[in-house]
């Protein structure tokens, strides 16, 4: 499946269907909490991957914040309450545990923004419901790890997957998805932009030359 640049337009358009898009502009350095360092691992090699289709590097700290991708994972959303000092990164945090409850929902993802407008910081809060604790680890990891590469819009994956199944039952970024996100990391796009425009620059990088 190729995509169309409409259809790139619409995978990151927000809930105003205004186009938003931002990827990172210095290298990602992670850090996940709540599981077991088995499944660390796993979050990481998710992130290696999408680090070597973009080419996009990974760094074991960042010099300002130490961490500037941070995936909490939890069974309530009330233990972000007690987590420390995260309410000086996410200062919405007490206002935000409750939406959440509120909704039901079992995953969130916000961003915090260069000057330019690119991604400098990404926290990720993954509530291990009936739903996501029946996902393979390594799908759920490879799930975010896309969602945390770039800013997609509000509903960029709301029907598809960003994953396709292999016959043999692992799952993998599906080839349109992972084309995406490798022109979007050309070196020269801006690390931000508001212009529609950029769907055709990045339809052009995803096409094969003749």
């Amino acid at each position: 499946m190729t995509l169309t640049p409409d259809e790139i337009e619409t995978l990151f358009c927000d809930s105003a269907e205004r186009f938003d898009f931002a990827r990172w502009a210095r290298p990602i350095a992670p850090i996940v909490f709540g599981v077991e360092e088995e499944t660390i691992a796993v979050f990481k090699g998710a992130l290696e991957a999408l680090s070597a289709l973009t080419r996009h590097p990974l760094a074991e700290t960042d010099p300002e914040l130490g961490a500037n991708v941070m995936i909490f994972v939890m069974r309530d959303w009330a233990e972000l309450i007690d987590v420390p000092d995260l309410h000086h990164l996410v200062p919405e945090l007490h206002d935000l545990v409750p939406r959440l409850e509120a909704r039901g929902a079992n995953r969130y993802r916000l961003f915090r923004f260069e000057p330019d407008g690119g991604l400098k910081a990404g926290f990720a809060f993954l509530r291990l419901d009936t739903a996501l604790a029946e996902m393979p680890a390594d799908s759920l990891a490879l799930t975010e790890a896309v969602q945390l590469f770039l800013k997609w819009g509000a509903g960029a994956f709301a029907e598809h997957s960003p994953l396709a199944r292999l016959p043999g039952g692992a799952d993998v970024v599906r080839p349109e998805i992972g084309d995406l996100l490798r022109a979007a990391y050309a070196p020269e796009l801006p690390n931000a932009s508001r212009d529609s425009a950029l769907a055709l620059r990045l339809f052009a990088r995803m096409t094969p030359k003749a």
